[in-house]
């Protein structure tokens, strides 16, 4: 048997090959490509905006976590990690009150990377510090291909302490959010490795939880409402509140197709915010035994996939009647 021909995996060392500046090119691309970031994260990531101002100072990107609408800043270098930009991004965290921290570099000495665990140690449960060395490999002759390698998180079993000092002191209000943590880690780590529908990967203590749909201002959501339904949702969110009617509308002009597919929809202009949804219901609520709840979720997890296969050419249409 002939021995097999194969091609050696090797790390190009120069970045600056690939993006020769890191404002004009690397910061761009990073804006463009957040998706992927985030999912070695574990988080959905919506661009907000790039060169965010604070002070004197401009933040690289800021993003939004759709899972927890936590604002996500982000600053990249593409050399070794330094100490004026542990400085930066402590003054941008704090200008945006940011709740997650991503530092995105090159190459990071231990002396910063011990910064950030001391940080997670010493902070408190809401506020998070990544740190992500960016990579390129090829395969042969191959083009260069992107790799981040996170190599500093959250301390978990800090977080888990916090979590239990919470518990004991407020038990009823902690169970509540225990009930809805874990529906939605379920839901989520159902998601995302069955249907590779998310990058999420953790639940949180909240009603609600948002999905990317690959476009700005534009979340698939599944949530318990005040009036004991669960919901499934296409939310509408532009920082321009005629702008959400205007994709309501376009949306509403193939209504009965759409209904035909995913039965009959509720489409709502929300009168006291500026945002729209389009929404699939049922009885449910939190309180219910674990069998009704394990039903609910097998009907959130079926509608949202239902919902992205039905809505996701419908926007990426309008997308490109925008552009």
């Amino acid at each position: 048997m002939p021995t097999p021909r194969l091609a050696k995996i090797e790390r190009v060392p120069d970045l600056r090959g690939t993006w020769p500046n890191e404002a004009q090119h690397f910061t761009p691309w990073l804006a463009d490509n957040i998706a992927e970031l985030g999912e070695a994260l574990g988080m959905d990531l919506e661009l907000q905006q790039t060169e965010a101002p604070v002070g004197g100072y401009n933040l690289d990107i800021l993003a939004t976590d759709l899972g927890s609408s936590r604002p996500v800043i982000i600053e990249n270098q593409l050399e070794a990690t330094d100490h004026s930009h542990l400085g930066q991004l402590l003054t941008y965290a704090a200008g945006f009150d940011a709740e997650a921290v991503v530092w995105v570099t090159r190459e990071f000495r231990d002396e910063h990377r011990q910064a950030l665990d001391w940080l997670n140690q010493r902070t408190g449960e809401d506020t998070q510090f990544f740190g992500v060395a960016v990579e390129l490999w090829r395969i042969g002759d191959s083009l260069p291909a992107p790799h981040f390698n996170v190599v500093a998180t959250p301390n978990g079993w800090r977080r888990e302490t916090v979590r239990r000092r919470e518990a004991s002191s407020n038990p009823g209000r902690s169970e509540r959010s225990e009930r809805y943590g874990s529906f939605f880690q379920s839901l989520i780590d159902t998601l995302r490795e069955k249907h590779r529908f998310t990058n999420a990967r953790k639940g949180q203590p909240q009603s609600w939880y948002s999905f990317s749909t690959g476009f700005r201002h534009l979340t698939y959501g599944a949530n318990f409402t005040g009036q004991k339904e669960a919901r499934v949702e296409l939310y509408i969110d532009y920082p321009e509140g005629e702008q959400n009617v205007h994709v309501l509308e376009d949306l509403r002009q193939c209504q009965d197709e759409v209904h035909s597919q995913l039965g009959i929809l509720d489409w709502q202009r929300l009168e006291n915010r500026r945002a729209c949804r389009i929404a699939l219901s049922r009885p449910g609520s939190i309180d219910d035994d674990d069998d009704t709840l394990a039903e609910i979720q097998v009907w959130m997890i079926e509608n949202l996939l239902r919902f992205k296969d039905v809505f996701t050419p419908r926007l990426a249409e309008l997308s490109r009647q925008e552009h």
